[in-house]
């Protein structure tokens, strides 16, 4: 069954030129533009890339914190204990703790956006690993997440870090900002990310990389860039 889209995606889309391929800069300022929902819409950008994530050395996995933020305030837990635990609450954490929040995460509390954890928390940490895994909350070193440095940790988390991906077919979906923003805080995010991807490209990678590249807000039809242009 063909998919229905409302009169306002429609109009929205008429001001989108199918055909051509924008620079960011100018993606950043139609995305606004064209947006019509009734609150602060998140605008994301996605790659698909030319890789096999098959080969565990063409899997992109990372964080990086936005030179504008993400305009979007976030929750961070902290497990640790001791002295760390000090650390995370000194640095801004919401909630700190140790099998205490373990417990209270198996009990059903899921109401944070990003966990932190200490290497020798992990054990503990691997208890919920079923229910904060599909979540996409699990602490991970390769995010910066599982770390003994939790000030960084929580300070990155709360200035406007955000996880990267690959999924099965080589697609990277990440956030870059509010629709609220200026066009150059939100094309300055767009293309801070486009240069992650790019320095992250796999040395076993032939050919073409980047092979599709495209921004769109929560509800909004989606903008193609020119890869060429990053």
């Amino acid at each position: 069954m063909a998919k229905k889209y409302g009169k306002k995606y429609l109009a929205a889309a008429e001001k989108v030129e199918s055909d051509k391929l924008y620079t960011i800069d100018e993606a950043a300022a139609l995305v606004k533009d064209i947006d019509f929902a009734k609150f602060d819409a998140t605008v994301e950008i996605a790659f698909n890339l030319n890789v096999d994530t098959r080969q565990a050395d063409q899997q992109l996995r990372g964080a990086v914190v936005l030179p504008n933020g993400t305009g979007k305030d976030q929750t961070v837990v902290v497990f640790a204990q001791g002295d760390k635990a000090k650390e995370a609450e000194a640095a801004g954490a919401d909630v700190v703790g140790a099998a205490d929040l373990v417990q209270r995460i198996s009990d059903g509390w899921l109401d944070f956006d990003v966990a932190i954890a200490t290497p020798d928390m992990m054990a503990q940490v691997g208890r919920v690993g079923r229910t904060l895994g599909p979540k996409g909350l699990m602490p991970n070193p390769k995010t910066g997440t599982v770390t003994f440095d939790v000030a960084k940790a929580v300070s990155d988390a709360k200035s406007g870090q955000v996880t990267y991906r690959t999924d099965r077919d080589g697609n990277v979906a990440v956030p870059a900002g509010k629709v609220s923003f200026d066009a150059d805080k939100l094309a300055g995010n767009l293309k801070s990310l486009s240069d992650l991807i790019l320095k992250a490209r796999p040395s076993s990678v032939k050919g073409t990389y980047v092979q599709h590249v495209s921004i769109s807000s929560t509800f909004g039809p989606a903008i193609n860039i020119d890869p060429a242009s990053l």
